[in-house]
């Protein structure tokens, strides 16, 4: 695979990043209500997003710029270029959208994407993505933990995993044509992994809503894991009590495991995983244990052989 090299793009097209955490004060002024009419209501409604860049869950790190945070994606509902999902996502209409809640819950139930927006105070959390191609980015999501969600639904001492399941229609996901994986994407969770704080149920990033080529209108982001465990464009969510069996999971079973912690001892079949490259850097750094996030996530492995639970 070659190295990414990152677009030319002029300085004046990218948001300093002071600029972007004035954003909030920005919008309470006379200009920002321009750009009130056209952004999503119930995402404009929403006055609990408290300070950018405030959350106890956000790292430090410098953020990649959004550009290449919206234009080199993996989303293979919509081909499997990098660049292919901003360029194919157009299609994907993302209201009206629900996602189904059922399984081992005592309150199954169909959420409007509208009422899942108003469920929980929305924080900017400033995440790292490290994807199993050895590239990284630093992302300020738009969300808040997925157990606000599954607290909802009252879940059954049988729930011990979480699987979900993205759209199915290849009218609007064009790479859904192609036999790619077994559609539609599956991915799981054990249910302490969903539990988590860290697990972020994302409606945005950069301040604004989710763009299509990065699942829109909701996704979830998991900063511990491959990015490939963050399923996108979720329609149902169910709670069940055997390990769910996810689409990488099926594609290559010796490549792609269960749990995909970050661990850089750890390779992938045809690479390393010891060093990564952040987008729009030019030298690999090292790969860190659970992607930095051990002192928060370690404890939910304890006493498991990382190498064989991959």
């Amino acid at each position: 695979m070659k190295p990414y090299k990152p677009p030319a793009i002029p300085s004046s097209e990218i948001t300093p990043q002071a600029l972007f955490l004035a954003r909030r004060k920005f919008m309470q002024t006379a200009g920002g209500a321009a750009l009130a009419a056209v952004w999503p209501p119930a995402l404009w409604a929403m006055d609990n997003l408290g300070e950018l860049g405030k959350s106890k869950y956000s790292v430090t790190d410098e953020l990649t710029p959004r550009q290449a945070v919206t234009e080199y994606n993996n989303f293979y509902e919509f081909g499997t270029s990098k660049d292919q999902p901003a360029i194919n996502a157009g299609s994907l209409q993302t209201r009206p959208w629900t996602i189904t809640v059922e399984g081992e819950v005592k309150k199954s139930k169909v959420f409007d994407i509208e009422e899942l927006l108003k469920m929980a105070a929305l924080e900017e959390r400033i995440y790292r993505l490290r994807c199993v191609e050895a590239w990284s980015m630093v992302v300020p999501w738009l969300g808040y933990s997925l157990a606000e969600l599954l607290k909802r639904v009252e879940p059954t001492g049988n729930a011990k995993f979480v699987e979900f399941v993205s759209l199915h229609d290849p009218a609007q996901m064009p790479g859904q044509k192609a036999a790619v994986l077994d559609w539609p994407y599956r991915e799981g969770l054990r249910m302490d992994e969903a539990m988590h704080p860290l697990t972020l149920l994302t409606f945005g990033l950069y301040g604004e809503v989710l763009p299509k080529q990065n699942g829109a209108p909701v996704r979830i982001v998991m900063p511990w894991k491959y990015g490939f465990k963050s399923a996108k464009s979720i329609v149902k969510i169910r709670l069940v009590e055997q390990q769910p069996l996810t689409s990488w999971m099926k594609a290559g079973p010796g490549e792609y495991g269960f749990y995909a912690n970050v661990n850089p001892e750890v390779d992938h079949p045809r690479w390393s995983q010891a060093k990564e490259r952040r987008i729009g850097e030019f030298l690999k750094r090292k790969t860190l244990m659970f992607n930095g996030y051990a002192d928060e996530v370690a404890a939910l492995y304890a006493g498991m052989d990382l190498q064989r639970n991959f």
